[in-house]
């Protein structure tokens, strides 16, 4: 499957260890000599409307990649730069 940058852009990046969303590719990191893309990079999220900056930017590995699907990209991310809130819902309480 061939896959532009734009097309990248468009997808949205999961890690499949946690289930998080880590977010759309929003840049990525070529190797010139070898012609090969080195690792994905994710812009880090701003704080207070960028008021407060903003948090690190996220790179991933190629080698971290396990898929490169239709709509999203899965990959197995060990980073703890990703300080998201993540809401455990129990399925007995969604069903009440």
């Amino acid at each position: 499957m061939l896959c532009s940058l734009s097309e990248l852009r468009n997808k949205e990046v999961v890690n499949l260890k946690t289930g998080i969303k880590i977010g759309y590719v929003d840049d990525v990191e070529i190797d010139t000599e070898n012609s090969a893309v080195r690792s994905l990079i994710i812009y880090g999220r701003p704080r207070c409307m960028g008021l407060f900056g903003k948090d690190e930017d996220i790179k991933i590995s190629c080698t971290e990649i396990k898929l490169i699907g239709e709509d999203t990209i899965l990959v197995d991310f060990n980073g703890d730069t990703i300080s998201t809130k993540v809401k455990t819902f129990s399925v007995e309480n969604l069903l009440k």
